[in-house]
């Protein structure tokens, strides 16, 4: 190591290393109002703490839950879930606990070490690649303490340790505002695309037909979901897309799930041809997009809709561009039934109102929209180019803070 740091075991620079429980191990309850209680989706990748995704627990179960008790100075580094997150914990999160997805790192007062430094040294390259050292290159693996305990963290003086904290912030400081900017611009560039959509979707012109969305589905096939439980992964099976797929207005194939084929061709409703439009009816809703040519013979899960739009009667681009507008997102909310697990019923979803002018001004206004869509998505491009570039610099800084390169 340049400089002569010594590595250092972060077990032996702490007094604890433990994690949490959560309530109902103990017979309570999460309640709507009372104390913090820090889960893994409660941190942004960032490491702040969000505060709307904090659950809350009772005085007595923060009481019952002793171990899991936060203080000020403590590091929070998550064990199971999105491996690797770290936060800082502050007096103003406390009194808080935390359950067992996050590791507690509490170092020890004469270890002669800066805890914002040690946060830090959890964020580089040389900690994550340890990580992954543990995983084995299993996408879901958790940690265990003891593999947290035998972090190799390069430990400078103190006195360097807390030089190079004070950079680091500054700069940081400086790399956060910037992408606060740029996420700021990006949201701009969205919502004028949506503006856009609503525009023409909100104030139907004269002589638009008014229909049911049934209505304008083939003759032979009806607005349906797809396959109820999915089964285990099956290699080179058959796509089935689901909600994290079916985004707004586009499909995103990352992450997509692949069932038998013989589960699929008992769903065979659900088949797609390519040019149908996906709506997603169960959980994360919102979800709208055309099924390409290249997904014939794909299928769905049962939090999908499958709308096989009769191309003779109505334009199916403009039928998606129609349900993701800001009207007809507003009326599925209305019809929305769940708390827990909140959906679009398909029979609800079959009376949604549908105004569409004749096909040559659908084309016209479809070419009008995809212009804007481009010039919008161009714009979205170079502010998340600037945001990979942003968290590229953090990562660079990071690298030669702890090579002893700052």
């Amino acid at each position: 190591m340049k400089n002569g740091w010594p590595i250092t075991r972060l077990g032996d620079l702490s007094d604890l290393v433990t994690k949490g429980t959560t309530p109902t191990s103990i017979g309570h309850e999460f309640v709507k109002d009372g104390i913090n209680f820090v889960k893994v989706e409660s941190i942004s990748p960032t490491g702040e703490f969000i505060q709307d995704k904090l659950a809350r627990i009772t005085p007595g179960c923060h009481a019952a839950l002793g171990r899991s008790q936060l203080q000020a100075g403590d590091i929070l580094f998550s064990i199971a879930g999105a491996l690797g997150r770290t936060a800082f914990v502050t007096d103003d999160i406390l009194p808080a606990n935390t359950n067992q997805a996050l590791a507690i790192i509490r170092l020890r007062r004469d270890a002669g070490v800066s805890a914002k430094f040690v946060l830090k040294a959890l964020e580089t390259g040389a900690v994550l690649g340890q990580v992954e050292k543990f995983r084995g290159g299993v996408a879901q693996q958790n940690l265990s303490l003891a593999q947290v305990r035998d972090f190799q963290i390069a430990l400078p003086p103190l006195p360097e340790q807390q030089r190079i904290v004070g950079i680091l912030d500054e700069a940081f400081e400086g790399i956060a505002t910037a992408k606060a900017n740029a996420e700021k611009n990006l949201q701009n560039a969205r919502a004028l695309f949506e503006s856009h959509l609503q525009s023409v979707f909100a104030h139907p012109g004269k002589g638009w037909d008014k229909k049911l969305l049934a209505e304008l589905c083939e003759s032979s096939r009806v607005i349906t979901y797809g396959v109820i439980k999915l089964g285990d992964e099956v290699p080179n099976g058959v796509p089935c897309l689901r909600t994290s797929n079916v985004r707004w207005l586009r499909i995103e194939t990352e992450g997509m799930k692949r069932i038998a084929p013989a589960l699929s061709l008992e769903y065979s409703r659900t088949i797609l041809k390519g040019g149908e439009v996906l709506v997603n009816v169960r959980g994360t809703l919102g979800g709208v997009a055309i099924a390409g040519p290249e997904m014939a013979g794909w299928n769905v899960s049962r939090e999908v809709a499958v709308v096989p739009i009769d191309s003779t009667q109505i334009n199916p681009e403009f039928v998606s561009y129609l349900i993701g507008s800001g009207t007809s997102q507003q009326w599925l909310g209305g019809v929305k039934k769940g708390a827990a697990y909140v959906g679009v019923n398909i029979e609800d979803l079959r009376l949604l109102p549908v105004s569409a002018p004749n096909m040559n001004e659908q084309k016209e206004l479809l070419r009008h929209l995809q212009e804007i869509r481009e010039e919008t998505q161009r714009l979205e491009s170079i502010y998340q180019q600037k945001l990979a570039a942003l968290e590229a610099l953090k990562k660079s800084l990071l690298h030669q803070a702890f090579t002893g390169q700052l």
